[in-house]
């Protein structure tokens, strides 16, 4: 009986030991916290790096789409509708018959870019387009192009 309690704390005497070493020191978890903090400042400037490519994408896929929703309201609600730039923002018109002139049908901003355009179209409900546009949209990244033709194809090209 003696043995067994002997060697029980002896067990127990190895496992407290054990125990004690177990664990990191306060120095151990500074440097892992310093090379964290490192990892991730590298990490972040690399992204904020990129924001302009995503922004100058975004815009780009923005203003297709409201040209193509902007088209088939014309045909859909039988109406003229018109596209209107500004270096930061866009607004699209409906044409009141009863009133004879444009209302605005919503409004939007872009955060990042510049945009320049020759004209502002208008689509009619027949589906084709007058006053046919060349948008261009810019930041530091790059630049883009978006050609309408009368028939209401929309072609967007990067420009180099």
């Amino acid at each position: 009986m003696n043995n067994t309690s002997n060697n029980i704390g002896i067990q127990n005497s190895e496992f407290r030991i054990q125990n004690k070493n177990a664990g990191f020191s306060l120095i151990e978890v500074v440097i892992a916290l310093a090379i964290f903090t490192i990892m991730v400042s590298i990490t972040s400037i690399s992204f904020m790096n990129l924001s302009p490519k995503y922004r100058l994408k975004k815009a780009v896929w923005e203003i297709n789409s409201q040209m193509n929703y902007a088209r088939y309201k014309a045909i859909f609600d039988g109406t003229k509708v018109k596209i209107t730039f500004n270096p930061n923002s866009y607004f699209i018109e409906k044409f009141d018959e009863a009133q004879n002139e444009w209302r605005r049908d919503q409004i939007n901003f872009l955060d990042g870019v510049i945009l320049q355009a020759n004209n502002s179209p208008i689509f009619h409900p027949v589906g084709t387009v007058s006053n046919l546009a060349s948008i261009y949209i810019s930041n530091s990244w790059g630049k883009y192009k978006i050609t309408l033709a009368i028939s209401g194809r929309i072609k967007v090209t990067q420009v180099e």
